[in-house]
């Protein structure tokens, strides 16, 4: 039996509301919820003042393992993560080799159970190469297909860019299809035209006019179209556009929902005024947009036309990303750093703390169907965090754990501060130490919520 702890006099936040009351965590799960007395058999935690959030569920990582663990790895990414109060993810499939059978699958599923401090989920990834085989499984028990990253490995793998096989994948596949969406066609010709400009030396600051408004919305509006004509559950990554955001619905709950969307906090926080800051390093696929493209996500994730909020953390290597811009690599590590990202739009009165608990707890947990995780409830997994509002700190590479060792975040201040994360029930983060004896788990899925 595993020690029990109590969270006292703490304001929680779950279900669209914030009560002030005591939390008991035992047997990895949240025991009781009230006004609770200590039992003296119970570690103590004075929550005065503080904030109580669901474990964030961050539904789009590349934590780069396996054959990418010179930037990052199982281990490094979920540290990092969970020093954000992130207690769960789901990785990406663009690992080498890429995630494309069953069997690979399952090798990083065994990986993280030995290295992850927080719970874990992957998508299995799809292209063409592998369609048929994809939709001879039993897809519906299945988290997720995804096509993401994959094109890094070879040209053609977007299923945005294959009507032809999102037709066939649509029409046969019953777990959620999640999809990189851009036109690269699109994109092609625009790079073309920027080459003959400048050489292999383009300005970064032409990033979002070459991966443009347009390769990006004719992208989505195809897929919408196509997976609407299948009934498919067709779930659109990292939305970047204003434009886009007009082809969602908020009419009906998450959970009647076939098609879904996410940002990512990037493209929420940056706008093409940083590239003349930053550089390469804000160089991410779909590319950060106008301000005007900010305001219109923002606006969207808070009228519900887009669902969740993730990070698509992929880290590289400084002198990956240094590098003239076609040959620069697009991601940046963000994970970290995300719940404090959504701290400061708090801060601004752009978003309140039950609508960030919503979008990066409740909703990833319904969206993908996570038993049991995702609210403060009695019976639920005992994944929390706790955030000190009034706690200001600065980036800077001495408090960055994600292995690449940078963020475009350096200098940041920021008002808000994770002081604890629970996973499982195990107090695995407190202001600044780790406890590590314990691992993560994997997430499992449910056809009800």
């Amino acid at each position: 039996m595993s020690e029990k702890t109590l969270i006292q006099n703490i304001s929680i936040i779950s279900d669209g509301q914030i009560i002030i009351g005591d939390v008991l965590i035992g047997n990895g799960i949240i025991l009781k919820i009230g006004d609770l007395s200590n039992d003296g058999n119970s570690r103590i935690i004075d929550g005065t003042g503080k904030y109580l959030f669901p474990g964030i569920i961050d539904g789009q990582v590349h934590f780069r393992e396996p054959g990418l663990t010179h930037k990052g790895d199982l281990y490094s990414e979920s540290k990092a993560a969970v020093a954000g109060g992130v207690t769960s993810f789901i990785d990406m499939p663009n690992t080498f080799p890429n995630v494309l059978t069953m069997e690979i699958l399952e090798e990083k599923y065994e990986l993280a159970a030995e290295k992850s401090l927080a719970n874990f989920g992957f998508f299995l990834g799809v292209n063409g190469d592998n369609l048929n085989e994809v939709i001879k499984l039993d897809t519906a028990k299945l988290l997720g297909v995804s096509d993401d990253g994959l094109y890094f490995t070879k040209k053609g793998n977007l299923l945005a860019d294959n009507p032809e096989t999102m037709e066939k994948l649509f029409a046969n596949c019953k777990s959620i299809i999640a999809i990189h969406s851009e036109k690269e066609q699109i994109i092609e010709e625009n790079e073309k035209s920027y080459r003959e400009k400048f050489g292999e030396n383009v300005p970064i600051e032409c990033h979002p006019i070459i991966r443009s408004e347009r390769a990006c919305f004719e992208a989505t509006q195809r897929a919408i179209i196509i997976a609407n004509k299948y009934n498919a559950r067709l779930h659109i990554l990292h939305l970047t556009t204003e434009a886009e955001t007009h082809l969602f619905r908020n009419d009906i709950p998450l959970q009647e929902k076939n098609i879904t969307t996410e940002v990512s906090v990037h493209h929420l926080w940056f706008s093409d005024k940083d590239y003349s800051r930053l550089g390469s390093l804000i160089k991410w696929n779909p590319a950060i947009k106008t301000a005007n493209d900010k305001k219109g996500l923002l606006k969207a994730l808070l009228d519900d036309r887009i669902d969740i909020v993730t990070t698509d953390h992929a880290p590289h290597t400084l002198e990956e990303k240094q590098k003239p811009y076609f040959q620069s690599m697009s991601g940046a590590p963000i994970v970290q750093h995300s719940l404090n990202i959504m701290l400061e739009f708090y801060k601004q009165g752009l978003i309140s703390l039950t609508k960030i608990a919503e979008k990066m707890c409740h909703n990833p947990a319904i969206l993908y169907r996570i038993e049991n995780r995702g609210f403060i409830r009695e019976g639920y997994d005992a994944d929390l965090c706790i955030v000190d509002l009034n706690n200001p700190w600065t980036v800077s590479k001495e408090n960055l754990l994600s292995k690449c060792g940078w963020s475009p975040l350096e200098g940041t201040t920021f008002h808000s501060k994770v002081t604890h994360t629970f996973v499982n029930g195990n107090l695995v983060y407190d202001n600044g130490d780790f406890f590590e004896k314990t691992k993560g788990r994997a997430l499992t899925t449910s056809n009800t919520h």
